[in-house]
């Protein structure tokens, strides 16, 4: 099914979704709610059924459900390639990166969207609260001194500010400052930190970043995941990342945090073979800023 309006849209929402549930139908039914009042032609809805088998997606295959609203199934791509892969069949100005499992309020779009067409940020998320505790709200993300991500305050006046690290429940970014970047990391496997990579790379790269404080959506944040991770998938993403970006010292600290918690050789043998250096070259070549500098500006003890 895939009715499509002729005009190209505003903005695209991206949900990749694997094994959701009714989550996703909540997830589109809240966002289709919220954005009743948009014009014709100004939202569409692009999900990317990463190789579902509870049939989570199947109501989207029924005809007349949004004309503005595409089904794309995939065999199992992992969650950053079947985000990149929604971004290339989008046609929006902007793109918003959603979770299927979240819901939206009324006015969000034209809200949390404000900051990037006054240009003050490149990227933009909403403050993001807890679907089953929406008084527990987190503003953007930053690093610990173990690399682990923690979520932060309110900004100052509760007016928009720049965050180190964009939530990827919900984030919004101009589409042509997505693909300046290079998108989420092609060479990410499962699941893990491909919304950090990307907030970090846009960063040193010379875009900015920031938090919406007047835009809260709210997120159900899950004990387990509906389909097999391994913990062997996040180190292995970790690693590449620090390998993209760090210099020596840091990428030295994430080796020992590896060794700590997984087969730290066949890891690293696996990230090297999957172009890590090769990447590390190119970006070291166009980066704007370097990794010290973004720990400095931020504070991050890394």
């Amino acid at each position: 099914m895939l009715k499509q309006d002729h005009l190209r849209p505003e903005t695209s929402v991206i949900i990749p979704c694997k094994n959701e549930g009714r989550n996703l139908k909540m997830t589109i039914d809240s966002i289709l709610a919220a954005s009743q009042d948009a014009p014709p032609g100004k939202l569409e809805i692009v999900v990317v059924d990463d190789g579902s088998d509870d049939g989570c997606g199947d109501f989207l295959k029924e005809t007349g459900i949004c004309g503005s609203l595409r089904y794309i199934p995939t065999p199992g791509l992992g969650v950053a390639q079947a985000r990149n892969l929604g971004a290339a069949a989008a046609r929006g100005e902007y793109l918003i990166f959603c979770d299927a499992h979240i819901t939206v309020p009324a006015g969000w779009l034209d809200n949390l969207l404000e900051p990037l067409k006054q240009g003050l940020f490149d990227a933009v998320a909403p403050a993001i609260g807890a679907l089953e505790n929406p008084a527990a709200v987190g503003y953007g993300q930053t690093w610990d001194e173990q690399l682990q991500v923690a979520w932060l305050p309110p900004p100052r006046q509760m007016q928009p500010g720049a965050a180190p690290l964009l939530p990827g429940g919900c984030v919004a970014v101009r589409a042509g400052a997505f693909w300046e970047a290079g998108g989420f990391d092609h060479g990410f496997i499962v699941w893990g930190i491909e919304d950090v990579e990307l907030s970090l790379k846009m960063w040193l790269f010379g875009f900015r970043l920031g938090v919406n404080p007047s835009v809260k959506v709210l997120h159900l944040f899950r004990k387990k995941h509906p389909y097999p991770v391994k913990m062997d998938h996040f180190l292995y993403n970790m690693l590449r990342m620090a390998y993209s970006h760090f210099n020596n010292e840091r990428v030295e600290k994430v080796m020992r945090l590896v060794e700590r918690n997984g087969s730290s050789q066949m890891i690293n043998q696996r990230v090297l073979r999957g172009g890590a250096l090769q990447q590390r070259s190119q970006y070291l070549a166009r980066r704007k800023y370097d990794d010290d500098w973004f720990m400095k500006k931020f504070k991050i003890n890394f």
